[in-house]
């Protein structure tokens, strides 16, 4: 039984909640126990994890619950271990995570209004957690499990005030089973967000850095004395967008934090693992146009592959003055390899291979991704222009959030952030011929009062000589499994244009590697059909992480696909991680 009074209980007795955020979707299985291991013997008794709607539901109505979606099995391990467990599975959970969590194609929607009382949002919420909570109950605490807290949503007060929409993700898990005590988390330093996010039936916590006898007081003029204190999101490290310096904060600095929040109330470590954003699921925060890259390190506890770290270290010798706790073994064995140099085997540029991976759409104007029922990835719009008519100008309206454009195969411009709906004016001006417009969705913002504008593709027009062209050919370009194996490396190849390229190495042992993209521009890259996530010379990151078990025994096969044109005959496979 855990009960909240004026201090957490558990079975009767006074309990400080310790946690650790690991992010089972941001982990392969298989080392999922090693995680939860070290949260143990760093002397954590509790383990917090977001569930990400759009990770289990990708599509309306086909839920997914095998492999790094299998929430049970995760919660299974951590209760094996002896961790108790905070579960967030709120619609929206933020968390640096593609559309914060939310599907996409609740935007097929036009008049979306999402974390409100809209109806059509509401039926949908209903919908999922029709299938979720039935499966999260039985691990509840009061029904033998470990489940000791569920979090209504996620940092509500930044986003509005509309409190009947809390009552209603409260009132549907209780009618579906939930029967743990409920909590809220925001930012204290506002009283009118805090006080925005709180719901009646559920005690409040706070999420902050820094400052925790300050944050704390806040907090009590809210809540009350007579409530615990805990901070639901210990921002012991950061995230990283492309673009700028790798975050970081120093070990001493943060354990001393750690010290101030653990003589006066509970915590939760945000994050303890970060992990890794895998596919095309990391977000973007607004007002950033370059999304946020694909590791998640987060200067965590743990690195983005398991490595213990000096933070771990200071806070293990923090938390050991507060509380006892004994040492279990590590049971998974990992380890890293330099594979090394891998030579390109087979290239094949975009044009070439369009009309094999993909079955254009046609439509007299252009459709964004979410029309055409696609979710992540690329899109691609093609316009054949008439005969004996000159190219002289091209202007993009409302569209998202990167294209490269070019003609009969040759290209002419990217359009990014501030340049985006300029005009552009071709040097060289030719006639007829085919207009491609690849469109990328960098990652659907997942935090601030934005999240109903993110549509994606072209949901404007395209303007070619001052007038609005119409009759398009649409390709969508999700690049899953099965438009990979789709893929012919002797259709053809063209420089200076979107290609893919195949990479072919044997692995004698399994290990742990990271991939090098060194001389290539931006795009994505896959190993044996696993999306690992984008790449971008920028930075900061400049290796992706590739865990052991998503190597064979065997031949292994790389694919990137390259978007810029800027490429080498080589990658690299090395046993270091680099994060700028």
């Amino acid at each position: 039984m855990f009960e909240i009074k004026e201090q957490f209980y558990l079975n009767g007795s006074p309990f400080q909640i310790i946690s650790g955020a690991v992010h089972y979707f941001r982990i392969v299985p298989e080392y999922w126990r090693d995680r939860l291991e070290k949260l143990v013997n760093m002397g954590c008794n509790t383990v917090e994890t977001y569930i990400p709607w759009n990770f289990h539901e990708p599509n309306k109505g086909r839920f997914l619950w095998d492999g790094m979606r299998n929430i049970c099995k995760f919660i299974e391990t951590a209760t094996e271990l002896g961790l108790y467990i905070i579960l967030r599975p709120s619609p929206y959970i933020c968390a640096e995570w593609e559309f914060g969590g939310l599907p996409a194609w609740l935007l097929k929607d036009k008049n979306m209004r999402l974390r409100c009382s809209y109806p059509p949002y509401l039926e949908a919420v209903r919908e999922y957690y029709n299938v979720l909570i039935p499966k999260l109950a039985p691990y509840q605490i009061d029904r033998g499990g470990n489940i000791i807290l569920i979090q209504i949503e996620n940092e509500y007060g930044y986003y509005g005030n509309d409190t009947a929409y809390l009552a209603f993700l409260r009132d549907t898990m209780r009618k579906l089973g939930v029967t743990v005590p409920f909590v809220t988390s925001d930012g204290p330093w506002s009283e009118p967000i805090f006080k925005s996010g709180l719901v009646e039936g559920a005690l409040p916590t706070g999420n902050f850095g820094s400052g925790a006898e300050w944050q704390f007081a806040q907090m009590k003029q809210f809540i009350g004395e007579d409530k615990p204190l805990m901070c639901m999101e210990f921002w012991n490290g950061w995230f990283d967008a492309w673009g700028e310096t790798h975050h970081t904060t120093a070990p001493e600095k943060a354990a001393a934090e750690l010290e101030e929040l653990l003589k006066r109330g509970s915590l939760n470590f945000y994050m303890f693992e970060g992990g890794t954003n895998f596919g095309f699921m990391s977000g973007r925060n607004s007002g950033n146009p370059t999304a946020d890259v694909t590791s998640y390190d987060y200067d965590a506890p743990l690195t983005e592959d398991g490595q213990i770290t000096e933070k771990y270290s200071c806070f293990k010798a923090v938390i050991a003055k507060y509380k006892d706790f004994q040492e279990i073994p590590l049971t998974t064995k990992i380890s890293r390899k330099a594979y090394g140099e891998i030579q390109c085997t087979g290239k094949a540029d975009l044009f070439s291979v369009i009309e094999k991976i993909s079955a254009p759409v046609h439509s007299p104007y252009p459709l964004t991704m979410e029309d055409v029922n696609q979710n992540y990835g690329y899109i691609l719009y093609r316009l054949k222009i008439k005969d004996g008519e000159t190219v002289n100008e091209i202007r993009l309206e409302n569209a998202a959030d990167r294209v490269i454009c070019c003609h009969d195969g040759t290209y002419l411009y990217t359009a990014f952030g501030d340049n985006m709906h300029e005009k552009f004016e071709p040097e060289k001006k030719r006639a007829g011929g085919n207009i491609d417009l690849l469109c990328e969705n960098i990652g659907r913002e997942n935090f601030g009062t934005g999240l109903e504008n993110q549509r994606k593709g072209i949901a404007g027009g395209v303007k070619i000589n001052d007038h609005r062209y119409f009759g398009y050919d649409i390709f969508p370009l999700p690049l899953d499994e099965k438009q990979l194996e789709s893929l012919d490396f002797e259709a053809g190849y063209a420089e200076h244009i979107p290609a893919f390229y195949k990479f072919e190495f044997e692995a004698a042992e399994l290990c742990d590697t990271f991939l090098d993209t060194e001389g290539f521009g931006k795009g994505c890259a896959f190993i044996n059909g696993f999306n690992l996530g984008r790449f971008w010379e920028i930075g900061p990151q400049k290796r992706l992480y590739i865990p052991a078990p998503l190597l064979k025994k065997g031949k292994n096969t790389i694919i990137l696909f390259e978007t810029e044109g800027k490429v080498s005959e080589k990658i690299t496979l090395c046993d270091t991680p680099d994060l700028g």
